[in-house]
């Protein structure tokens, strides 16, 4: 049986930046990589470069956004919109790859 994937650290804006999910997150053993507000009495120690990564992903999802089929879903059937998320990952990836030469 394959491995389930284990989520180890979860980078979020400061809008996350509650008591409440840092500590609901660490009790169920994930990281919390979050910068603290600027109202916060005590610093924030947060790892900054798992930060920085996290624009990847929003990046990704922005670009997915983009093609109307995914905004509005119309596979309504979770296998096909998977399968539509592949396929335009596919399609973005492709487009990286042309624009990148």
């Amino acid at each position: 049986m394959p491995e389930e994937n284990v989520l180890e650290s979860a980078a979020l804006d400061k809008g996350y930046d509650t008591n409440a999910i840092r500590a609901r997150l660490s009790l169920d053993g994930i990281e919390p990589v979050i910068p603290g507000r600027s109202n916060r009495s005590e610093p924030i120690v947060y790892d900054k470069s798992k930060y920085k990564k996290r624009i990847r992903g929003e990046r990704f999802f922005s670009k997915l956004k983009q093609f109307r089929r995914m905004a509005t879903r119309y596979e309504k059937p979770s296998f096909t919109f998977l399968a539509m998320i592949h396929i335009v990952a596919a399609v973005i990836s492709a487009r990286n790859l042309v624009n990148s030469s």
